[in-house]
């Protein structure tokens, strides 16, 4: 397989995405209408000639085309990374229409040095543009929560700027913080049953006698039963005197250091924690799954590599699975988070977040922007003090993006009493 795919951009295709684009978003990820100020508007039409870099959350598979349409009220057409794997999906036909939008691919876990290249010379030619996703691969599946980020895409500004002073001194690159917030449409009562329905025809699935217990603590006794099933799965000693959350923990690293183990996977980490396990993991067997010309890698059969992924999307679920998030806030949002977990680990479909089927209730995307700034503020002259800059554009990146988390909050409401899990 061809390790590397560069961005094109065939213009009839582009045309038929503009005009079929609420089709599009509502066929493959049922959103009905995607919200942005008036104000945002202008910001970004005025944003159109700069060399920018829009960063933005990366909870679901959404994102990219969402930054698609931002991209058209700007009046520009952005470059964008996407796991080499994506290419592949549907037979290849993905791969065909995406790069002909502007993606190109990029290996995680690597220096993909045809990635980084591509990237520099997208984002320092005039007005050029890019997106990218901080949290990096997989995508989280919690629009609520923001995953650490990766420094490496950061750094490519640094790079793509260096790069355009070369043909103009005086270049810079605008930073543009944004954060998409995910709200499903219909009145609380209809969604409650839709959530009820959905968490009986699981528990019919696995025989779990639901009892007398409200919707929260429904969800929160069948995440007991699946953690008490993968206990008994990967032979963990039951720890009753532990909490959920710690016993859910001790199963994600058991079912990620199992596939280290199984394959001796080379420079694995076992004392990471989960987050960075799983990007590794699935770098590693989306490299095998590609053909990646490197001899450390091992030949695993179909079915091995089958099994290998499978395992990590168990360990993705679990990752999920945590109890104050749902218990905290218990929105429509996260009750569907957690089904969607539910129904990936017991019927072994693919994850809404890893590109699985579109979600069962049309949502809506509303899209906030922080204020942009320059990376020439974080640029310092001195090559030696650039790894602190990094830190610090880092942290502001973050700051802004969790100030439009936290303010997105508003956007929903709990069905239930945050706490109330009721009686057995």
């Amino acid at each position: 397989m061809q390790p590397f795919i560069a961005p094109g951009f065939n213009l009839p295709l582009a045309w038929t995405a503009d005009f079929l684009f609420p089709v599009l978003i509502k066929a493959v990820q049922n959103i009905d209408d995607i919200e942005i100020k008036s104000e945002d508007k202008q910001v970004l039409r005025s944003l159109r000639d700069d060399r920018l870099i829009f960063f933005t959350n990366h909870p679901t598979t959404a994102e990219p085309p969402i930054s698609y349409y931002i991209g058209n009220l700007m009046g520009a057409r952005f470059r964008y990374m996407a796991s080499r794997q994506v290419f592949d999906w549907t037979f290849g036909l993905t791969g065909k229409i995406i790069s002909n939008l502007g993606a190109f691919s990029i290996i995680a876990g690597i220096s993909d040095r045809d990635s980084l290249k591509t990237a520099r010379e997208s984002l320092a030619r005039p007005a050029g543009k890019l997106v990218l996703f901080p949290e990096g691969e997989p995508t989280s599946g919690e629009n609520d929560s923001l995953m650490p980020f990766q420094p490496g895409l950061a750094q490519l500004g640094f790079w793509a700027l260096e790069d355009a002073r070369k043909m103009d001194p005086l270049a810079d690159i605008t930073i543009l913080p944004g954060f998409i917030k995910y709200i499903y449409k219909g009145t609380p009562a209809a969604l409650q049953e839709h959530l009820e329905e959905s968490i009986h025809a699981l528990e019919q699935k696995l025989g779990v006698d639901p009892g007398n217990r409200n919707l929260l603590r429904r969800f929160l006794h069948f995440g007991k039963v699946l953690l008490e099933r993968a206990e008994k799965e990967y032979s963990i000693p039951v720890a009753s005197d532990q909490d959920f959350d710690y016993r859910i923990g001790r199963i994600r690293h058991a079912i990620l250091d199992g596939i280290a183990d199984r394959f001796s996977v080379k420079n694995y980490d076992r004392k990471a924690d989960a987050i960075g396990k799983l990007r590794q993991l699935f770098a590693w067997i989306e490299m095998i799954s590609i053909g990646y010309p490197d001899p450390a890698l091992p030949k695993l059969n179909p079915d091995e590599l089958a099994w290998a992924h499978g395992e990590c999307v168990k360990a993705f679920d679990f990752i999920v699975i945590k109890k104050d998030y749902l218990v905290s806030n218990p929105t429509p949002e996260r009750f569907y988070e957690w089904l969607a977990r539910f129904e990936s680990y017991v019927h072994g479909k693919k994850p809404r977040a890893l590109g699985g089927e579109p979600s069962p209730r049309a949502r809506k995307a509303i899209v906030r922007f922080a204020k942009p700034f320059k990376l020439s503020e974080f640029y310092p002259a001195d090559k030696k003090a650039r790894r602190s800059a990094l830190d610090d554009l880092l942290k502001k990146l973050r700051k802004e993006m969790q100030g439009m988390l936290d303010e997105s909050q508003q956007l929903t409401r709990a069905i239930f009493k945050p706490g109330d899990i009721g009686g057995e």
